[in-house]
């Protein structure tokens, strides 16, 4: 569980480091911002972790996922409910979409993530394509796992279920990003405490 969550914090820290390598006055304000909106969005991580741990009495992330299964929604039903919201909103931020970030925007002094990334290109920037999208498909993957507690034991079967799900978050991602705008710069570490709170009573819940 513990690695899972920073090898999130690594791949951030190498992005930041190359951000600030390069000398650039916008990449450092752009790394500065992510440094200071992840130590918000990261608390929210854990206590949903922490939660999925307090529920499952153990720290390794597959028996911790497999033991969200429908009886488990039936007795703490609120508390997932609650950890889902909050990770939906970490998904979005720590993806760096809307209405966090605008990764299509060309106002450089309105970007958080891909104003750290400018003065890359050729194979370095693929990589750096590569890790946002695997970070979205894993914090996607988590989502799901919790989201849908359905098995049925056919791995056709669950796999085709799985990509179903995955198929409904990105169209609800795409769905947000479609009727929302873009957040003032000081209204995003507002979401993200929320978020962070929306979490903590879900761990509450199950502590209780």
């Amino acid at each position: 569980m513990i690695l899972f969550a920073y090898l999130f914090a690594l791949g951030r820290f190498f992005t930041t480091v190359a951000a600030l390598d390069t000398g650039s006055s916008f990449e450092g304000m752009g790394a500065a911002r992510e440094v200071t909106f992840s130590c918000l969005a990261e608390p929210a991580l854990f206590f949903a972790l922490i939660t999925l741990t307090r529920l499952s009495g153990t720290m390794s992330l597959t028996p911790m996922l497999n033991h969200v299964t429908s009886p488990v929604w039936v007795a703490a039903g609120a508390s997932l409910i609650l950890l889902l919201a909050g990770l939906f909103v970490v998904l979005l931020a720590e993806n760096c979409r809307i209405p966090f970030d605008d990764p299509n925007t060309h106002l450089e002094l309105t970007m958080i993530h891909e104003v750290m990334v400018l003065d890359h290109s050729g194979p370095y920037f693929g990589c750096i394509l590569y890790g946002a999208a695997l970070k979205l498909y894993l914090l996607g993957a988590l989502f799901v796992n919790i989201a849908v507690p359905f098995a049925s034991g056919n791995a056709f079967v669950d796999w085709a279920l799985f990509a179903l799900s995955m198929l409904v978050l990105a169209v609800a991602i795409g769905v947000v990003e479609s009727v929302m705008a873009r957040l003032r710069l000081i209204r995003v570490p507002q979401l993200l405490v929320a978020a962070m709170i929306l979490t903590a009573f879900s761990l509450v819940l199950v502590v209780r």
